[in-house]
Formats: C-alpha cells, structure tokens, sequence
C-alpha cells in the first residue's frame, strides 16, 4: 500500500497509486489440500470470500506464477501471490452533502467532474469537505479502500479508483460495486486507462509533439514536492508524459497531455523538468513571471492573469475506459473550467494583439 504522511493532501497528484494490498503466501507442507480462497481468508486479515473470488477471477491471484480461478484446491510448497483491493478500515469518513458535478451514473460507476480547491480525499488538515465526503452522503455502500496515514492508523477512502491534485479540476472515475472496483483498478494498474490533461505551461515549446520521459520521487531536499530524476536510475519511479501543442501565445503554450504512467504531480514535475513549468504553479515555479517582456504593463497582464487563474493551469480533461461490466470501451469528457478559460483567452487576445503590432 502506498503510505500518506502530513504532507500527503498536498500530494494527490495524477498518480496510479496502488489501489492494491500485496500478498505472499507458501503453503505449510503439512497442509491438506483446500479451496484457495478459503485458505486465503483463513491468513488474510479483514479479507472476505467474494473480495478474493473476484480477484481470483481478475487473475490477481497466482500460484507458482500463474493465475488460478477460486476453486483452484491449494497444495503443501504451493506459492500464492495476491494482490487485493484493500479492505475498510478504521477511520469513518463523515458524509456531508456537498455538491458535486456528477458527469454520468450508472450501477456499476459514477463520473464526477471534481472543481479546482476541492481535496480528493480526506488526510491529515483535510478530514472534511472533501470529495469522499460527498460521496460518502451521496452514495451508500460504496467499495472502500484506504490510505495509510500512520502505522496504526488508515482512512477510508469510498469508491476511489485514482485520484487528482486539489488544485487540479477535471474528471474522475469513482466504482460503486467491489467487483467495478477490483476491474477498474486492474485498468489502472495495466494502464490502459486513456487519461489526456489540458496544462498551459511557460514557454514555446520547440516541438509541436513529443515524450518527456523521466522518473518521479520526492524532491531529495523537500518531502513536499516532487522531482524527477534520469529514466532508468535508482532514485524515483518510471514515468513518461506524451503531450501535443493545441496553441501557442508566445511566451506561454496550451498543450494536450496524455499519461502513459500515473505518478504524483507527475505532468507538473516533468514539464517542470524542461523547463516549462505549468502557468501558475506555486510548488514547482510556475508562480513566476518566466517568459516575456520587461515592462510594468506586461507584468501587470501577468499578474492578472493569476489572478484569474489562482491555481495551476491543469485541467483532467477526458478519461476513456473499458466500462467493467459491459466490457465497451467509453470516453468522458469535459469542459475547461471559467478560470481556465479566462486566462487562456486573456492570452489569446495578448498574443494577437502583438502579432499585429509586428
């Protein structure tokens, strides 16, 4: 399970968290032969029967390296690797009724559009006004899994499959059976979600497509940022970040941005890392003026355009998906918040305005 400390409400990033309890187990030798998911909930605390069928039936249960269906009768030396959607735990979540923009509904998945300021999901400073506590009010038996907050301690987090930045807006899946939890999660660890961001960042890029390709890991010197790292060393996780020029206004670049891997903050650090940090991102320096021109009214326009746009310009555009039940692969979309669009379009009107000039 991926650990939260004090700092982890600043690190919801656009991650693949581990959704998933790893699990190693040897059969004793003098054990007789037994259904496997009995013999797992017999030495899995907190594990029910249907948790362990359904992961049997997603292939997340291996024995000597290959997947076994739940009757599979478990044998002495036998070696079991399990990966489990995480059980409740703990900390109860107080529903509140918030709103919340729910893009689309049916019994096995829920859409929402979740807006900029928001929190995912409560953690240390954050244990109310957050999403799951909406979701908590507004729906009822919800597959949870959790967050590890300490040693002792987890928090429940209802129907969350992945999450996104507080101050970053957009879409996000949520599961309400455990079954769509245990399938969405798989896509999510396969990576075959289809996940594409909208970022304005600082800067021209001198390409009109490309990958940055990098590891990501906490900063060596501030736990509360992230860094990238050379793809392949020891330090962080592999990451890769495809992105395409949508628009360019001069000294700032509209770009598309789809994740082939999922770590935190991870399109803020890798665009960080070429030097062309997100417009307006306070934690990895986007809050300055990088580009431009050295006058006061020019600085004046930048400064309103923060303003406008008092967060990072990033935005979860459109997330695709193999629906877990039907087995159709289904795209959602959504619009680019006002304050998005405020600044996008103030720039829009620089950048033209000085091409006529010229």
């Amino acid at each position: 399970m991926a650990e939260f400390d004090e700092e982890s409400e600043e690190l919801n990033g656009e991650e693949e968290q581990s959704l998933f309890e790893h699990h190693n187990l040897k059969v004793e030798k003098g054990q007789e032969m037994i259904r496997i998911d009995k013999y797992i909930m017999m030495r899995i605390a907190n594990s029910t029967r249907t948790k362990i069928q359904n992961a049997c039936e997603s292939g997340f249960v291996l024995v000597n390296g290959k997947p076994v269906k739940s009757n599979y009768r478990a044998k002495p030396l036998d070696e079991i690797s399990i990966m489990l959607t995480t059980p409740p735990r703990s900390v109860e979540v107080l529903p509140e009724n918030i709103p919340i923009d729910i893009v689309f509904e049916d019994d096995y998945l829920v859409i929402v559009n979740k807006k900029a300021g928001m929190v995912v999901h409560p953690a240390y400073g954050n244990y109310t006004g957050t999403l799951v506590n909406a979701l908590a009010y507004h729906f009822k038996n919800l597959p949870t899994t959790r967050s590890k907050l300490n040693n002792d301690l987890y928090l429940e987090r209802p129907g969350l499959v992945h999450r996104i930045d507080k101050n970053t807006s957009g879409i996000l899946i949520i599961a309400k059976t455990e079954l769509s939890m245990t399938r969405l999660a798989k896509e999510l660890y396969d990576r075959t979600m289809d996940r594409k961001y909208i970022a304005l960042c600082w800067g021209d890029l001198n390409e009109d497509s490309g990958s940055i390709r990098a590891n990501v890991g906490r900063d060596l010197k501030n736990r509360k940022i992230m860094a990238s790292f050379p793809e392949g060393g020891e330090i962080g996780k592999h990451a890769v970040t495809h992105y395409k020029v949508i628009e360019r206004f001069g000294f700032v670049t509209l770009v598309e941005c789809k994740l082939e891997t999922g770590r935190t903050h991870q399109i803020r650090v890798h665009f960080k890392s070429i030097g062309h940090p997100l417009f307006n991102d306070q934690e990895y320096g986007g809050d300055l003026i990088l580009k431009g021109l050295q006058s006061a009214k020019y600085r004046q326009f930048v400064q309103n355009c923060f303003e406008l746009l008092p967060r990072q310009a990033l935005h979860a555009k459109s997330l695709g998906i193999t629906h877990p039940m039907s087995g159709k692969k289904i795209m959602f979309d959504s619009e680019l918040p006002a304050d998005m669009q405020a600044a996008i379009e103030k720039w829009r009107k620089f950048s033209q305005e000085r091409a006529l000039e010229s």
